[in-house]
């Protein structure tokens, strides 16, 4: 997983939630639903960048609805109640109707190819494509495609951050076929680019799922969200205008990006 990080609370005047204490209570369940092993108060605190009186406050409003639960060494752990939501998003959510909107502005704002990716049922699935609007595109991934992850930009990042043992489950299940001259066949190499997109948090797939195409793809939230989102063009494009399209897919990736306007 990335390295967890404090969950900075405060936000520029134009973006500043609107009620300070249910932001805070938002940072606390996200900082502990990052852990590995749930978190101390003290931990929380710092994390969540609040001070230990209004932290205490906090957990116990939480604990007290559900939402959190300690265990024996006193670490608080996500609650039974945190279920129904989990259940609940599982159950409301339309991948696509949620990602069409930031797939269609970043396919706009950079002129290529722009996909949604992510984890559904045990599978890595294209879940929304947008073409974009440059002369020579790349071939299109259709909506719903699975297969062959451990070539694809989106597909890498996923596994990249996700725990050991899913990540595990999933390559013994499908077999790294070598795809073009560049794809990373050998499960050593591809852990060792795994550690290397974990490290700069974005990842790359150069002509490895197809001859003449270079796809970069990025998290929400970190890599903790089970989604990303990925462009893909003509790699001398790509490679031309990279740290662009690098800095659209971050703004794209930010917390309420869709909220914000995207569509």
């Amino acid at each position: 997983m990335p390295n967890e990080q404090a969950l900075p609370v405060e936000e520029p005047a134009t973006q500043r939630p609107r009620v300070q204490s249910a932001a805070r209570a938002i940072g606390i369940l996200l900082a502990i639903a990052q852990s590995e092993s749930g978190l101390s108060t003290r931990e929380i605190s710092e994390r969540v960048g609040i001070g230990r009186q209004a932290t205490y406050h906090l957990l116990h409003t939480l604990q007290a609805t559900g939402m959190l639960t300690r265990d024996d060494r006193n670490r608080y752990l996500l609650g039974l109640r945190v279920g129904t939501l989990a259940e609940a998003f599982s159950r409301q959510l339309a991948p696509s109707e949620h990602l069409a909107p930031l797939v269609r502005a970043l396919a706009q704002e950079t002129g290529e190819t722009a996909y949604a990716s992510g984890w559904w049922h045990g599978e890595i699935m294209t879940l929304s494509f947008s073409r974009g609007t440059n002369p020579v595109q790349a071939a299109e991934v259709p909506q719903g495609y699975v297969g062959d992850a451990h070539a694809r930009a989106s597909g890498k990042l996923l596994l990249a951050t996700a725990t050991a043992t899913v990540r595990d489950e999933y390559l013994a299940a499908h077999p790294l076929r070598r795809l073009t001259p560049n794809t990373i066949s050998s499960r050593r190499r591809l852990d060792t680019e795994f550690a290397a997109i974990r490290e700069r948090g974005y990842s790359v797939d150069d002509e490895e799922f197809a001859p003449g195409l270079l796809c970069m793809a990025v998290p929400f939230d970190g890599g903790y969200s089970p989604f990303v989102v990925a462009v893909s063009g003509p790699r001398e494009r790509m490679l031309e205008r990279r740290d662009t399209y690098l800095d659209a897919l971050r703004r794209i990736t930010e917390p309420g990006a869709n909220s914000r306007g995207a569509a």
